[in-house]
């Protein structure tokens, strides 16, 4: 029995080690890593954004070659930052990118070391998310509608009905009758 749960641990411990591998960044390796991979930032965007692209890979003066072709945006250089030790470039993805992950690559020009990264495109952004406002029309009502108008006309009539409805209580109790 013991066997079989440590089994089941180790197995759960596994697919959850995987589920965050999967869910890693951009890059294909560390930052500041000089072999480095190819960083893609955002790493989410919508159709029509634009996407930068950095690598450590081709050297402090190094140049390469990028190509966005799996996205659609074909072909953009990476040159070198200055002073940074990176190559920097950046594309825009097309206004009729499918959602989806795609392969970003760039070729160096000096050594021919090729590096990738993801590139996810969304149908929404993270940016400019929307979130509900007013009232829900679930045919229940709410303490406070849309319009206070009819809320002020709701709570009188209550009001009207419980003082009548005490009133008629009231003389019956006394035995005036209806």
């Amino acid at each position: 029995m013991r066997r079989t749960a440590r089994l089941l641990t180790g197995t759960a411990l596994a697919a959850a080690t995987a589920g965050l591998v999967v869910a890693a960044p951009a890059y294909a390796g560390e930052p500041g890593d000089p072999s480095g991979g190819l960083l893609v930032r955002p790493a989410s965007v919508v159709p029509g954004d634009r996407a930068a692209v950095d690598t450590e890979a081709c050297g402090p003066e190094g140049t390469a070659a990028g190509d966005a072709g799996a996205v659609g945006a074909g072909a953009f250089t990476l040159g070198p930052e200055s002073g940074t030790g990176t190559a920097t470039g950046g594309f825009r993805v097309p206004p009729g990118a499918q959602p989806g992950t795609y392969e970003i690559v760039a070729t160096c020009a000096g050594s021919g070391k090729r590096v990738t990264g993801d590139l996810e495109v969304t149908l929404s952004s993270t940016a400019s998310r929307m979130y509900p406002r007013g009232s829900v029309k679930t045919g229940v009502g709410g303490a406070l509608g849309p319009d206070p108008v009819q809320t002020a006309a709701g709570v009188a009539a209550l009001a009207v009905a419980a003082a009548g409805g005490t009133w008629l209580l009231h003389r019956r109790a006394r035995g005036d009758g209806i």
